[in-house]
Protein backbone atom coordinates (compact mmCIF):
# COMPACT_ATOMS: atom_id res chain seq x y z
CA UNK A 1 0.00 0.00 0.00
CA UNK A 2 1.09 3.24 -0.93
CA UNK A 3 2.12 5.88 2.08
CA UNK A 4 -0.63 7.64 3.52
CA UNK A 5 -0.49 11.52 4.02
CA UNK A 6 -2.27 13.58 6.59
CA UNK A 7 -3.02 16.74 5.70
CA UNK A 8 -5.61 19.97 5.91
CA UNK A 9 -8.96 19.59 4.28
CA UNK A 10 -9.71 21.38 1.81
CA UNK A 11 -13.24 22.38 -0.16
CA UNK A 12 -12.51 20.49 -2.88
CA UNK A 13 -12.58 17.43 -0.81
CA UNK A 14 -16.53 17.77 -0.69
CA UNK A 15 -16.91 14.99 -3.01
CA UNK A 16 -14.52 12.90 -1.30
CA UNK A 17 -16.19 12.85 1.78
CA UNK A 18 -19.52 12.90 0.59
CA UNK A 19 -18.41 9.44 -0.62
CA UNK A 20 -16.95 8.34 2.76
CA UNK A 21 -19.69 9.49 4.76
CA UNK A 22 -22.55 8.23 2.41
CA UNK A 23 -21.42 4.31 2.84
CA UNK A 24 -23.70 2.79 4.75
CA UNK A 25 -21.24 1.44 6.94
CA UNK A 26 -19.58 4.70 7.71
CA UNK A 27 -22.77 6.74 8.20
CA UNK A 28 -23.83 4.10 10.69
CA UNK A 29 -21.14 4.45 12.87
CA UNK A 30 -21.84 8.47 12.73
CA UNK A 31 -24.18 10.85 13.81
CA UNK A 32 -24.71 11.47 10.09
CA UNK A 33 -28.30 10.66 8.96
CA UNK A 34 -28.22 8.66 5.79
CA UNK A 35 -28.57 10.52 2.32
CA UNK A 36 -26.36 13.22 3.02
CA UNK A 37 -26.31 15.92 0.10
CA UNK A 38 -23.34 16.97 -1.65
CA UNK A 39 -23.99 20.96 -1.41
CA UNK A 40 -24.35 20.29 2.38
CA UNK A 41 -20.50 19.43 2.43
CA UNK A 42 -19.59 22.20 0.20
CA UNK A 43 -21.14 24.09 2.74
CA UNK A 44 -19.72 22.84 5.99
CA UNK A 45 -16.57 22.97 4.49
CA UNK A 46 -16.50 26.67 2.91
CA UNK A 47 -17.67 27.82 6.52
CA UNK A 48 -16.19 25.43 9.16
CA UNK A 49 -17.37 26.33 12.81
CA UNK A 50 -14.59 28.46 14.48
CA UNK A 51 -11.86 26.52 15.93
CA UNK A 52 -12.44 23.48 14.70
CA UNK A 53 -9.58 21.69 12.99
CA UNK A 54 -10.29 19.28 9.78
CA UNK A 55 -7.99 16.73 8.23
CA UNK A 56 -7.80 13.93 5.65
CA UNK A 57 -6.06 10.78 5.33
CA UNK A 58 -4.93 10.45 1.48
CA UNK A 59 -3.34 7.25 -0.28
CA UNK A 60 -1.91 8.51 -4.08
CA UNK A 61 -3.81 11.66 -3.69
CA UNK A 62 -7.61 9.90 -3.13
CA UNK A 63 -8.98 10.85 0.31
CA UNK A 64 -9.45 7.99 1.95
CA UNK A 65 -10.57 9.23 5.81
CA UNK A 66 -11.06 12.20 7.75
CA UNK A 67 -11.02 13.31 11.25
CA UNK A 68 -12.49 16.47 13.00
CA UNK A 69 -11.36 18.43 16.10
CA UNK A 70 -13.62 20.84 18.00
CA UNK A 71 -11.85 22.82 20.81
CA UNK A 72 -14.30 24.04 22.98
CA UNK A 73 -14.61 27.65 23.35
CA UNK A 74 -15.89 28.46 26.78
CA UNK A 75 -13.36 29.01 28.75
CA UNK A 76 -13.69 26.93 31.86
CA UNK A 77 -13.14 24.13 29.29
CA UNK A 78 -10.39 25.50 26.51
CA UNK A 79 -8.42 22.63 27.44
CA UNK A 80 -10.80 20.38 25.67
CA UNK A 81 -11.92 19.30 22.45
CA UNK A 82 -14.38 16.68 21.15
CA UNK A 83 -13.22 14.34 18.02
CA UNK A 84 -15.21 12.57 15.30
CA UNK A 85 -13.98 10.66 12.23
CA UNK A 86 -14.69 8.63 9.45
CA UNK A 87 -12.66 6.13 6.95
CA UNK A 88 -13.53 4.61 3.48
CA UNK A 89 -14.70 1.09 4.08
CA UNK A 90 -11.98 0.26 1.32
CA UNK A 91 -9.96 1.01 3.61
CA UNK A 92 -10.40 -0.22 7.07
CA UNK A 93 -7.90 -1.61 9.25
CA UNK A 94 -4.74 -0.45 7.33
CA UNK A 95 -3.39 2.48 9.00
CA UNK A 96 -5.52 5.09 7.85
CA UNK A 97 -7.19 5.98 11.13
CA UNK A 98 -3.73 5.24 13.28
CA UNK A 99 -2.46 7.82 10.98
CA UNK A 100 -5.91 10.53 11.96
CA UNK A 101 -5.08 9.78 15.58
CA UNK A 102 -1.33 10.55 15.36
CA UNK A 103 -1.85 13.74 13.68
CA UNK A 104 -4.34 14.52 16.29
CA UNK A 105 -2.91 14.00 19.71
CA UNK A 106 0.01 15.17 18.26
CA UNK A 107 -1.83 18.47 16.96
CA UNK A 108 -3.80 18.58 20.86
CA UNK A 109 -0.24 17.70 22.74
CA UNK A 110 2.27 20.11 21.24
CA UNK A 111 0.42 23.06 19.20
CA UNK A 112 -3.29 23.60 20.69
CA UNK A 113 -2.88 23.57 24.32
CA UNK A 114 -5.32 21.29 24.43
CA UNK A 115 -5.24 18.30 27.84
CA UNK A 116 -8.65 16.45 27.36
CA UNK A 117 -9.64 14.99 23.94
CA UNK A 118 -13.09 13.29 24.17
CA UNK A 119 -15.30 11.42 21.94
CA UNK A 120 -18.60 9.46 22.19
CA UNK A 121 -18.29 6.19 20.02
CA UNK A 122 -21.17 3.28 19.61
CA UNK A 123 -20.68 0.23 21.94
CA UNK A 124 -21.02 -2.19 19.16
CA UNK A 125 -17.69 -0.40 17.08
CA UNK A 126 -14.83 -2.74 18.29
CA UNK A 127 -12.63 -1.74 15.97
CA UNK A 128 -12.89 2.02 16.73
CA UNK A 129 -12.96 1.38 20.24
CA UNK A 130 -9.28 -0.49 20.11
CA UNK A 131 -8.29 2.45 17.94
CA UNK A 132 -9.21 4.48 20.61
CA UNK A 133 -7.34 2.68 23.42
CA UNK A 134 -4.12 2.55 21.78
CA UNK A 135 -4.09 6.17 21.93
CA UNK A 136 -4.82 6.26 25.43
CA UNK A 137 -8.91 6.98 25.27
CA UNK A 138 -10.66 5.49 28.42
CA UNK A 139 -14.09 4.69 28.67
CA UNK A 140 -15.22 6.95 31.23
CA UNK A 141 -19.02 6.01 31.14
CA UNK A 142 -21.91 4.41 28.88
CA UNK A 143 -24.76 6.76 27.65
CA UNK A 144 -27.62 4.70 27.35
CA UNK A 145 -30.30 5.27 24.17
CA UNK A 146 -27.78 7.60 22.74
CA UNK A 147 -28.77 7.75 18.96
CA UNK A 148 -31.16 6.45 16.81
CA UNK A 149 -29.69 4.38 13.99
CA UNK A 150 -32.28 1.75 11.85
CA UNK A 151 -35.07 2.59 14.05
CA UNK A 152 -33.37 1.43 17.41
CA UNK A 153 -31.52 3.11 20.23
CA UNK A 154 -28.16 2.60 20.56
CA UNK A 155 -25.72 3.08 23.55
CA UNK A 156 -22.56 4.66 23.44
CA UNK A 157 -19.21 5.14 25.50
CA UNK A 158 -17.64 8.06 26.16
CA UNK A 159 -14.57 7.89 26.15
CA UNK A 160 -11.55 10.69 26.81
CA UNK A 161 -7.74 11.13 26.76
CA UNK A 162 -5.71 12.91 29.59
CA UNK A 163 -2.54 14.12 28.18
CA UNK A 164 -0.10 12.30 29.91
Amino acid sequence: MSEIVVRHVIPEDAAALHRIYSQPDTQAGTLHLPHSSLQGWHTRLATPPPHSYLLAACIDDEVVGQSALKVEERPRRRHAASLGMGVDARYRQRGVGSALMREMVAMCDNWLQVSRMELTVFVDNAPAIALYQRFGFEIEGTARGFAIRDGELIDTYYMARIKP
